[in-house]
């Protein structure tokens, strides 16, 4: 197997356990890098000296872009130029000192991707501030808890999000002394600010503050802290992962790098549409990289319903999604090429089928089938607007059938990557080309090491035939710890490796596959481990779930299980067997359940899972887990705590009732 891993090599040999400590596979890195990562350019020390050299190779470039807004109907896309933005930075750096707010004091932005967002985040650059995002999906509460955590003096925020602000005092103003909108300001606003003490400017007066000074900027290193970003973690209070200008700029290297080798390299003609939160690593890493490229970034009109229509005007050459959006794009493609009559369906399911058999003899995707593209799947290209020539997929798992579908019907790359924000985003991404890719995240980038160590209570062996284990990374794309949380920091950074808590599975070319995640691990009363994640994806192949949370108790010795059933599905079940329904009540209905469950039942078989791996008893809940009731973070990972918190009695209930 050894000699098929292409793309990556070998660096450091497999060590054994020993000393209560977990075997370890051996160490890899990806085969560009096998005689030693490439350097950073010379003269580069932070984000603020990409953007200044951006400024002075493209300073007529379009760089920011939003939608002219008529009684609430968008238009095209007005520009600012490189050196129109850069003007503007200095000018919000100038007022942010005016204020006292100096390198190393923390600066707060809160709300949706707006021009506004990247002016002040490069202000922030410019004059050494740590970047502090406010989530925009966590509410008030963690917001005065980022605020006060982290000691933010000064904040910016979307004109909707300054009441949200105000609510987080009196406690954040023990820190937070200036506020500033992106837009205007209520005097009932600017009344309740006064109460407190904190000074509150529309964007204009703000700017007006600096419009006649000049300060100096500061010297910044490569290990000056950039941003303090803020994971929603799946429990307790959100952490602050501290990124260093360093790892955003070895992130940016290793990417480039990645992509010029196989002819996919950025350039300035790139468009890049923002709607992924800037909040999150994912975008602000991805926006940093088009900026060094002169390339242009366009921003959505932050309604997700009109996402197609802002892809059709701007015209994106790359575009970043989510699974989630990703699958309601394939889904909505499915749904058309369906209701277009028997022959055309026929026609466009023989010429797929034709393009796919391409791809896996090798053939390029561009190659595969030109006519056929020109023809049939141009119509596809150019409702994504035409230029498209790559889709990035983060935050989780896409399905092997979605991506395949777009590879072959959008004329673009459609690649998976991994990252974490303690890894600054990407640590690996597929290749483009490579169909045999499809459900993996791809190779590591060449800025990292990447080893599998054990995880034996889970079964998963880093020195077996199969090497599997959780995944570890070691590079200078890693965060520098967790801000005022050292003992959080030791546990996951240990000598250097960064332990991500997700157990991945080398594949024989060198790609890895994500199968699972180490720590949602039951023990049930028998002594059998169940690896809970890997079951909900399987359970979640049942048409009729929408989604499932599955729960062993250790005193127990079987599973069971809340499910958001499917609404139309249990309709057309109900209508089969004459019973009147409404939703909320029909999930009370003991023989719905027994419908749900013998669905579940069935999956269980058809995949051969283990008889202590079948669900037993089931709950069903009619309002999808959300983030209301803190059951999921923003990237729609299991809060596991919270749900066994919230569903308690339910839980009781079923083991009572099926022991």
């Amino acid at each position: 197997m050894e000699d098929q891993k292409k793309y990556v090599v070998e660096v450091e040999k497999a060590k054994e356990g020993r000393n209560g400590r977990p075997s370890r596979g051996p160490v890899y890195r990806n085969v560009l890098a096998k005689d030693g990562f490439r350097p950073l350019s010379h003269g580069l020390e932070s984000c603020w000296d990409i953007f200044c050299e951006s400024v002075r190779n493209f300073p007529d470039n379009r760089m920011l872009g939003e939608r002219e807004m008529f009684n609430g109907q968008a238009g095209k896309y007005i520009w600012l130029t490189y050196r129109e933005v850069y003007d503007l930075v200095l000018t919000v750096g100038a007022s942010i000192r005016v204020c006292g707010v100096k390198q190393g004091g923390k600066c707060g932005i809160y709300g949706a991707n707006c021009s506004n967002w990247v002016i002040s985040m490069q202000a922030c650059n410019a004059h050494g501030l740590y970047c502090v995002p406010l989530y925009d999906t966590l509410g008030a509460g963690a917001v005065e808890y980022i605020i006060c955590h982290a000691e933010v003096s000064v904040a910016f925020a979307e004109e909707t999000k300054i009441s949200e602000v105000l609510k987080a005092f009196p406690n954040a103003g023990k820190f937070l002394k200036i506020l500033v909108s992106f837009g205007k300001i209520t005097q009932e606003q600017k009344d309740k600010a006064g109460n407190f003490d904190l000074k509150l400017y529309s964007w204009d007066e703000f700017l007006l503050l600096g419009k006649q000074e000049k300060f100096d900027l500061p010297v910044k290193k490569k290990t000056d802290i950039c941003t303090i970003m803020y994971t929603s973690g799946t429990t307790g209070d959100p952490k602050g992962v501290m990124i260093s200008n360093e790892s955003i700029l070895s992130l940016i290297s290793g990417v480039n790098h990645h992509m010029e080798t196989m002819g996919e390299g950025f350039n300035d003609a790139d468009v890049y549409l923002s709607y992924l939160p800037l909040a999150h690593i994912f975008d602000r890493v991805i926006e940093e990289l088009f900026i060094s490229k002169g390339a242009s970034v366009g921003f959505w009109h932050k309604d997700v319903k009109q996402l197609i229509d802002d892809i059709k005007e701007l015209k994106p050459t790359v575009f970043c999604s989510v699974p989630r959006v990703l699958d309601k794009i394939y889904s909505g493609l499915v749904e058309k090429t369906s209701s277009v009559g028997f022959l055309k369906h026929k026609v466009f399911n023989f010429c797929y089928n034709y393009k796919l058999g391409n791809m896996s003899k090798g053939y390029k995707h561009s190659e595969a089938a030109p006519i056929i593209d020109k023809i049939i799947f141009s119509k596809v290209k150019e409702g994504l607007g035409g230029n498209l020539r790559l889709i990035l997929s983060g935050a989780a798992p896409l399905s092997s059938t979605v991506e395949t579908y777009l590879r072959v019907v959008t004329c673009a790359n459609v690649l998976q990557g991994y990252g974490l924000t303690e890894t600054c985003a990407g640590s690996f991404v597929a290749r483009p080309d490579e169909l045999a890719m499809v459900g993996t995240v791809g190779p590591p980038l060449p800025i990292i090491d990447v080893c599998l160590e054990s995880v034996p209570e889970m079964g998963y062996d880093a020195l077996g035939d199969t090497p599997s284990g959780e995944i570890c990374i070691r590079g200078k794309c890693l965060f520098s710890g967790y801000y005022k949380r050292e003992d959080l920091t030791k546990e996951v950074l240990v000598d250097g490796w960064f332990h991500t808590g997700d157990v991945g599975e080398w594949q024989p070319d060198g790609s890895m596959k994500i199968i699972d995640r180490k720590k949602n691990i039951f023990k049930l009363s028998q002594g059998e481990y169940v690896a809970v994640e890997n079951l909900e994806g399987i359970y979640s192949l049942a048409s009729s779930v929408d989604a499932t949370w599955i729960y062993g108790s250790s005193y127990e010795s079987f599973l069971v299980a809340v499910v958001n059933p499917n609404m139309g599905a249990l309709q057309s079940w109900a209508d089969e067997n004459e019973i009147t329904w409404d939703f909320d009540t029909i999930c009370e209905n003991p023989r719905a359940k027994a419908y749900i469950l013998s669905e579940l039942t069935n999956i269980a078989k058809e995949k051969e899972l283990k008889g202590f791996e079948f669900i037993k008893a089931v709950h069903l809940d009619p309002i999808p887990f959300d983030m209301e009731r803190e059951l999921i973070t923003p990237t729609h990972k299991k809060k596991r705590v919270q749900f066994l918190k919230y569903y308690q009695d339910n839980i009781d209930t079923l083991y009572k009732s099926t022991r």
